[in-house]
């Protein structure tokens, strides 16, 4: 998509009115809803000043980021602002009934377009990488700095989870498991090669740590009851 093109979308749901809300709306606020949910030129302008707005916020947060990706081109860091901008904007339409006046409309749009950049940022970076989940491919940290009874209860409990891992979980629970919280893969770029979502992943994480919780418990390897014990 160029620069500069305007995406208007259809007309945001039916849904409570924002105005209603308990909390009372500034003027700006107001005006901003009523000229989105207005017709025809009216409307049309509104959703390009958002879009402007939306554009100012992706750059900043392409801007604050970028020397964290040094091999992206200049024009690059322009295409995401661009995109995240459009998506923002569609995310902003799709729920102007969200709303309820928190904060100044301008501040609660603002953060759809610096989440929307983020995570391209963030897909942009991992671009190319592949994502080590394969049991071979990883090894959990250990702490080195211990004295030879705190490190030999580190190394079981170290084996005991690698165990867990590997004979407990599910390959699915144990790539999402491995790759989220242990390489440290983002979750939107997770969700992409495995074309899932972060709600899913989010629930498989949940499941896979209260299996390994379980497993450990049944090995006797509970650790607050342990740090209850030391205390």
């Amino acid at each position: 998509m160029s620069a500069g093109t305007v995406v208007v979308a259809p007309m945001a749901p039916a849904g409570p009115d924002p105005t209603a809300s308990a909390a009372p709306l500034d003027a700006e606020s107001r005006e901003w809803l009523r000229t989105l949910r207005a017709d025809g030129a009216e409307r049309d302008a509104a959703i390009a000043r958002l879009r402007d707005l939306l554009l100012r916020a992706a750059r900043f947060e392409v801007g604050r980021r970028r020397r964290s990706l040094p091999h992206v081109r200049g024009d690059e860091f322009d295409d995401i602002a661009e995109e995240a901008a459009d998506d923002a904007l569609m995310s902003v339409l799709a729920r102007l009934a969200d709303f309820r006046g928190a904060s100044r409309f301008t501040t609660w749009v603002y953060k759809f377009a610096l989440l929307e950049a983020a995570v391209k940022l963030r897909k942009r970076a991992w671009q190319g990488r592949e994502v080590p989940i394969h049991p071979e491919a990883w090894a959990l940290q250990r702490t080195t700095a211990l004295d030879p009874a705190d490190r030999a209860e580190q190394t079981e409990l170290l084996t005991a989870i690698q165990a867990a891992i590997t004979t407990a979980l599910t390959p699915h629970q144990r790539d999402v498991l491995v790759s989220l919280a242990i390489d440290g893969v983002p979750i939107d770029v997770l969700a992409e090669r495995m074309a899932s979502t972060r709600g899913a992943l989010y629930k498989t994480l949940h499941d896979a740590r209260r299996k390994l919780r379980s497993e450990l418990a049944a090995a006797g390897l509970e650790l607050d009851a342990r740090r209850k014990e030391a205390t």
